[in-house]
């Protein structure tokens, strides 16, 4: 063969062979399914290019994927007439894994077998799942539009190498070559195939035919049998469509191996037409947080497929949305730039966007188990939506999940529906405390005297969530609290105290401005507090003031931070302020003071400036 060379596999290929090879997927028969949807995109493809270069099609239109088999060669060949590929193609898409992070991400895989095939199913691998079955494979190839002699042959036994040369093939498209391993015997029975082609891929939208042979006269006679509907699924009327063929569907566009959670089919005519199919994932996709992460609708235009992707049809803060969209009202030379600024667009994302919503709600609302996976898997996502979706803020905030005082654990599993419904008699406020763990958050001495009171408090503990909440500003009518900052409704729960304390609390005045004076311009204000219960001292920030986690927030992203000016709070019912208070000796009192503070500040930012200060201080103390 012309212009023959051997050339390795790129390390991540390699890797991925060996699991492929070793950790096998306990149903094989996704390959087949992945196959095939690989020529279904290969026609969409075509389809598509062909709307401004008729002349690709080459005189036939008929677009088709077939399935073939030698019993004495123990080969299985999966053929499509599609947009094909040149040579550069084939180096690129069966010797390369052209996403990012890929490398990190099969580093990450443990040894463990039924652990690595959820991890490849998780990754989406295609025409790599070859290799389950198939100890050599082979591809004969050309790309619609060029010549016979521009052929491409490939072919690897899946051992760190491959081959390609410079064939001639007459018939644009691909032929995909499976040389069975042994044991694997049951890919060569057609009624085997055409029963896993009937579950997989009945709701592909071109003709999946197999090969009939029969004798006659003495002579071999070969044909073809159409044994899939070959409609697309979201064109079927919803009645005929069976939950199974859903769950198919969405395998093959999403490529995910897992069935989804919940789907929501439409039909909409009237001002605007479209069909929109939408899926919500049990799992997150591997590469989720990727800066180069694809996501987006696959977008149809009069049933003809534009383009993979469509991110402009959902928001980033639902980008694990997965689906289609088949619009009426846009042009089929629609292009990504002209959908960035398109009324149409504009207004299918709306809608879409609520479409989702309401999907979710209803998982949230008829199965909670299923609904608590999903936040397990895309709460962090969703969390992004107060701050992006204005419009849709208090539909969002219905689904965000908490953990809380309520329950004595870290699950995120507690609504502020369910929040709301357990408020005390004359609260307020929807109260919350932002802190770097859930452990840090749980055992805050802000939460002392609500624990007290038994009014719940929403324990925050991700990355996210106190720019969540700065966006977030109230829920049905309830306005959130932030127990670290300084609040009316705080020191109204405060306030419950005798009068001998209210006089208590009137002769330490003078220990008050002392304090005050021995700090001066490093603290915004010395008060007391009736808040805590267990701890000598707090600091809060004015309702006006940056919080410690945004400040932290600032920080990490390398932004200037701007002094974040604390309001220092004394417990005067606690031992240690008492002790303090009674010290005459102004050089032991400010050891005392400076000791509080820096409790206080350890306490609420979880570092200091100089620990090494505050151990001999402590040390000093200890020794008297």
């Amino acid at each position: 063969m012309k212009g023959q060379e051997t050339r390795g596999f790129q390390s991540e290929v390699k890797q991925l062979l060996h699991l492929m090879i070793h950790s096998l997927y306990s149903n094989k028969e996704i390959f087949l399914r992945e196959l095939i949807s690989n020529a279904s995109d290969a026609a969409d493809k075509l389809r598509f290019r062909a709307l401004s270069k008729p002349e690709l099609y080459e005189g036939d239109g008929e677009l088709r994927v077939r399935v073939a088999f030698d019993k004495e060669a123990r080969t299985l060949t999966i053929s499509d007439n599609g947009i094909g590929m040149n040579r550069d193609d084939v180096i690129d898409h069966l010797g390369t894994i052209a996403k990012s992070g890929t490398k990190a991400f099969l580093e990450s895989m443990g040894s463990d077998q039924a652990k690595d095939s959820q991890l490849i199913g998780q990754f989406g691998v295609g025409f790599y799942s070859a290799f389950i079955v198939a100890d050599k494979v082979t591809v004969r190839t050309r790309a619609a539009g060029d010549s016979a002699d521009k052929g491409v042959f490939w072919e690897s036994a899946g051992e760190g190498e491959y081959t390609v040369a410079d064939i001639t093939k007459d018939e644009r498209g691909t032929d995909i070559t499976l040389h069975l391993r042994e044991g694997e015997d049951e890919f060569l029975d057609p009624w085997r195939v055409r029963s896993i082609i009937s579950k997989y891929s009945d709701h592909i939208a071109l003709p999946v035919e197999i090969e009939q042979s029969e004798e006659k006269d003495g002579e071999t006679v070969v044909s073809w049998e159409k044994i899939n509907k070959a409609q697309a699924l979201w064109t079927r009327n919803r009645a005929e469509i069976s939950d199974d063929d859903y769950k198919a569907f969405y395998k093959h566009i999403a490529h995910d191996f897992t069935d989804p959670l919940i789907w929501s089919h439409n039909r909409v005519e009237g001002k605007q037409e479209y069909t929109s199919l939408l899926y919500i994932p049990a799992q997150a996709p591997w590469d989720m947080w990727n800066r180069d992460h694809k996501h987006g609708l696959k977008l149809y235009v009069q049933r003809v497929f534009i383009m993979d992707d469509a991110e402009q049809f959902m928001p980033n803060y639902l980008r694990f949305v997965r689906g289609l969209i088949d619009s009426n009202d846009l042009p089929l030379n629609v292009s990504r730039e002209i959908l960035q600024d398109s009324t149409v667009t504009r207004n299918l994302r709306n809608a879409l966007s609520k479409r989702a919503l309401q999907m979710l709600d209803k998982l949230a609302k008829d199965d909670a188990d299923k609904y608590q996976t999903f936040w397990d898997q895309f709460g962090l996502v969703l969390k992004e939506g107060p701050a992006e979706d204005q419009a849709n803020q208090q539909a969002i905030a219905k689904l965000l999940r908490f953990a809380s005082t309520h329950n004595d654990s870290s699950v995120q599993n507690v609504s502020l529906e369910a929040y709301v419904s357990r408020m005390k008699e004359g609260q307020e406020k929807i109260y919350y405390i932002t802190a770097d763990s859930y452990a840090a958050a749980k055992s805050s001495p802000h939460l002392e005297l609500l624990r007290k009171k038994g009014i719940e408090v929403l324990l925050l503990s991700d990355r996210i969530d106190e720019w969540m909440m700065s966006y977030l500003t109230e829920f049905d009518g309830k306005a959130f609290q932030s127990v670290a900052k300084a609040d009316a409704s705080l020191e109204k729960l405060a306030d419950d105290v005798d009068e001998s304390a209210k006089e208590a609390d009137k002769a330490l005045e003078p220990f008050v401005e002392r304090v005050k004076t021995l700090l001066g311009e490093r603290v915004k204000e010395v008060r007391l507090t009736h808040r805590l219960t267990d701890t000598p001292a707090i600091v809060t920030t004015d309702g006006d003031e940056m919080t410690t986690q945004m400040a932290k927030l600032f920080a990490a992203a390398g932004q200037t931070v701007p002094e974040v000016k604390y309001i220092f709070e004394l417990n005067p019912d606690h031992p240690l302020v008492k002790r303090t208070a009674d010290t005459t000796d102004d050089a032991r009192f400010g050891e005392w003071i400076e000791l509080l503070l820096d409790q206080a500040l350890l306490a609420e930012k979880g570092t200091l400036d100089d620990p090494n200060l505050f151990i001999r201080r402590v040390n000093q103390l200890l020794l008297g």
